[in-house]
């Protein structure tokens, strides 16, 4: 008899391989690898960058903006390498695909909608 934790998360990746239709879990835990180290890489990239450019430790408002508008492609960038790295690039690539699509659609639909 398997836990009710078990049967849980077995319903999560379930729906995560039904979602990126992928075909087995083995390759959902590949993909939750790709997004755990590509956060992570993000999130170690932030400190020691903001140290360098301001050792006094203030750090202005508008770095902050800047660090987040560029860390969008280096975080897609990383997305892809990580992707190579554990087999999973080919998953990747159609993710971006996807995903920059349906930013720059909203863009036309709201550039549209204005005019």
């Amino acid at each position: 008899m398997q836990s009710p934790t078990n049967n849980q998360n077995q319903g999560l990746v379930d729906k995560l391989k039904s979602r990126w239709n992928v075909k087995n879990t083995y390759q959902v835990i590949l993909i939750l690898l790709v997004f755990i180290c590509t956060g992570t890489t993000v999130m170690l990239i932030k400190k020691p960058l903001f140290a360098t450019a301001f050792p006094d430790g203030d750090i202005p408002s508008w770095a902050k903006i800047i660090y987040w508008v560029v860390i969008l492609p280096v975080y897609n960038f990383l997305l892809l390498c990580y992707g190579f790295i554990f087999g999973q690039f080919r998953f990747f690539l159609e993710f971006e695909k996807k995903f920059f699509k349906r930013i720059f659609s909203r863009g036309k639909a709201e550039a549209n909608s204005k005019s």
